[in-house]
């Protein structure tokens, strides 16, 4: 049984840092692309940041570029978003995904989804 457990969600200060991981297990997870999606209150979901298999490649909405970083560990099974900058419209819950290839991903061919962790900006 495949799971994506997300963590390090929380409230913080427009300004502020947090860090999310996802921890995968039941699958194969260095043959995977890993990504993260967000969605606001009201709003539909939405891409916002992916790494391919290895690691060495990766892609981020308009909106988070050069404010947020993933990252992934294949030994522990974990990826990672670290959010800086963070503004109230980063408000959200976010949410962990597995895909065959960052293009995929993008496009919304998800095999795993994980249940998310709620992320609040406070002005």
């Amino acid at each position: 049984q495949v799971q994506l457990v997300e963590s390090g969600g929380g409230l913080v200060q427009a300004g502020g840092s947090l860090r999310l991981a996802c921890a995968a297990s039941g699958l194969i997870f260095s043959a995977y692309a890993m990504g993260w999606f967000r969605q606001a209150p009201g709003k539909e979901r939405e891409f916002v940041a992916t790494i391919n298999f290895g690691g060495g490649s990766t892609s981020y909405a308009d909106s988070v570029q050069g404010r947020f970083t993933i990252s992934r560990d294949n030994a522990k099974n974990t990826v990672y978003l670290q959010m800086n900058s963070l503004k109230p419209e980063d408000t959200a819950v976010y949410y962990c995904a597995a895909a065959n290839t960052r293009a995929t991903m993008q496009s919304g061919e998800i095999y795993h989804w994980g249940k998310g962790t709620l992320v609040t900006v406070s002005s």
